[in-house]
């Protein structure tokens, strides 16, 4: 039996979502709240936040894998994939 967390999801538009990996980082508590803040101003969360700053550093350095995604579209998924139309 396949576990269904394993299982890549379907997005709307019919192509699997690549798997996010959960890190534990360990931050200096001011460090924390720096990011926070800087995450506040930019409307994103933290985890958004440290991903798009570590996308930057990985760029910077030449580091970037070739296969890396894109960053995750933000804000919610539309309601209904285009084409489709609710019966009202």
């Amino acid at each position: 039996m396949t576990d269904p967390a394993t299982q890549p999801s379907l997005p709307t538009s019919g192509r699997p979502r690549r798997e996010r990996r959960a890190v534990l980082v360990r931050l200096d508590p001011a460090v924390h709240e720096a990011l926070v803040r800087w995450a506040d101003d930019e409307l994103r969360s933290l985890n958004a936040q440290l991903e798009i700053i570590v996308r930057q550093a990985l760029l910077q350095e030449g580091r970037m894998p070739g296969h890396s995604g894109p960053l995750p579209r933000r804000g919610r998924p539309p309601k209904a994939a285009a084409g489709e139309s609710s019966s009202h």
